[in-house]
C-alpha cells in the first residue's frame, strides 16, 4: 500500500495511540477493489513510501479492520470529495492499517535488483496503483531482504 510521506508516513502512524490509520483518499476503480474484495483483517501489508525523494517500503502493517466507505467522499471540503457518491450508494472504501514495525528503508532500486521480486506489481513499469496484491513469495523475499 502506497502512501505519500507527506499525507502519512510511517512515522506518522507510529505517533498515533493505537498506530491505526483508515486508508483514505483512494480513486482508482482497480486498487479499490483489491481493498474492498480482497483484504481481510490480519492481512500483511507492506507500508510503501511514493512520491518522495527515496520511494520503498518504510515498514510493515496489517489490515486493522473490513472494508467500509470512505467518508472523505462525502465531505465537499475535501480534495477526495466526489459529488456522485451518496452515503446509500458510496464508489470508494477504505480499511482501517495498523502499523506493526518500521523497518529500514528498502528502496525501490533495491528491490528491483532483487530476482524473485521481478514480476512484483509494484515494480511493473508504468505501474500507477495505490495498492497492488503481494504473493507469498514475494511477501517472504521482501522480508529477507529487509532481515
Amino acid at each position: 500500500m502506497k502512501s505519500e510521506p507527506a499525507e502519512a508516513s510511517v512515522d506518522d502512524v507510529a505517533r498515533m495511540p493505537n498506530k491505526t490509520v483508515p486508508w483514505f483518499g483512494v480513486r482508482n476503480y482497480q486498487a479499490r477493489n483489491f481493498m474492498r474484495d480482497q483484504m481481510r483483517v490480519g492481512d500483511g501489508v507492506l507500508f510503501y513510501h511514493s512520491s518522495c525523494p527515496e520511494p520503498g517500503i518504510a515498514g510493515l502493517a496489517e489490515v486493522a479492520s473490513t472494508a467500509y466507505p470512505d467518508a472523505t467522499q462525502f465531505d465537499s471540503q475535501s480534495k477526495y470529495f466526489d459529488a456522485a457518491a451518496t452515503r446509500e450508494a458510496p464508489r470508494w472504501f477504505n480499511v482501517d492499517v495498523k502499523l506493526v514495525k518500521k523497518t529500514r528503508l528498502l528502496s525501490l532500486d533495491e528491490m528491483r535488483a532483487a530476482p524473485t521480486l521481478a514480476t512484483m506489481r509494484v515494480l511493473q513499469r508504468g505501474n500507477r496503483l495505490s495498492i497492488t496484491p503481494v504473493s507469498a513469495l514475494e511477501w517472504r523475499a521482501v522480508k529477507r531482504l529487509l532481515g
